[in-house]
């Protein structure tokens, strides 16, 4: 059975400039915010389609009863 070499538990320069660039890389991807952007705008609609149709049903349930009042 063979076992590694001890190390000292410093890194290399190799690493470190291998870590830099995962991390740069990491910073620079902006995939997930867009997702999230569009999730917040869908919400947005909905919100705006929710807040629509509930005005427009009040002033109708009154329209169809002062209708339905008028043909008594």
């Amino acid at each position: 059975m063979s076992l590694a070499p001890a190390t000292s538990g410093r890194l290399g320069k190799d690493t470190i400039l291998k870590l830099k660039c995962l991390m740069v890389e990491f910073a620079a991807d902006e995939s997930g915010a867009t997702a999230i952007e569009y999730g917040l705008i869908a919400a947005g609609i909905a919100l705006a389609i929710i807040e629509v149709i509930y005005a427009l049903g009040i002033n109708l349930v009154a329209k169809l009863q002062a209708l339905a009042t008028a043909l008594k």
